[in-house]
């Protein structure tokens, strides 16, 4: 984003497509955020630290990740602009991050703390339900997420990628898309030149 007001704009319309808000409303809503900025590969999360934040994606993209004992790399989700991210038990629960969060490109967030979430959803009903809606639907696709993963073939998973998120296939390496499907990067390979 260019400037704060471009920021802002960008997010109040988000925002909008779920409850409307007065200019006042708003003011107070962007009170509660930080906006922070990212260089490519800069972690914003690591698992084991204690802190974590709520995060709107503004620009750039996120990898939100795990690494097992055996040092392999779980990718959870790729969050875009106008995504919402964080690792959901240390935000809720204040307990260590599970996951690793990193920035595959320059990334610029609006971050919340709980305390300051917290705060917000009691004196806005109308950001009370925002979050309730967003929560919901992040639960969603979670679940379609791992349904895909536990009964779709790996074409089927490559289709709905390109179907859901076109622009996310030309902006992340191969390697990436690959362990987010599931699959190795041979099997990528052949999945999209048979595509």
């Amino acid at each position: 984003m260019d400037t704060s007001k471009n920021r802002h704009i960008f997010f109040r319309t988000h925002i909008s497509q779920i409850v409307q808000l007065t200019d006042e409303e708003f003011e107070q809503v962007l009170n509660c955020f930080t906006f922070r900025k990212y260089k490519k590969h800069q972690y914003i999360t690591q698992q084991g630290e204690i802190g974590s934040h709520e995060h709107f994606v503004l620009k750039g993209i996120v990898k939100s990740s795990y690494t097992d004992p055996s040092g392999k790399e779980h990718i959870l989700q790729l969050a875009m602009e106008e995504w919402w991210f964080s690792d959901i038990n240390a935000f809720n629960n204040e307990q260590p991050a599970t996951f690793n969060a990193d920035c595959l490109e320059d990334t610029e967030t609006y971050s919340i703390s709980f305390e300051n979430k917290e705060k917000l959803c009691a004196e806005s009903k109308k950001m009370e339900y925002f979050f309730r809606k967003k929560y919901t639907s992040g639960n969603i696709a979670l679940q379609k997420r791992v349904l895909a993963l536990l009964s779709s073939s790996a074409g089927e998973r490559y289709n709905q990628l390109l179907i859901q998120y076109p622009s996310l296939y030309k902006r992340v390496s191969k390697t990436i898309i690959a362990a987010y499907l599931g699959v190795s990067r041979e099997t990528l390979s052949r999945l999209s030149s048979t595509g």
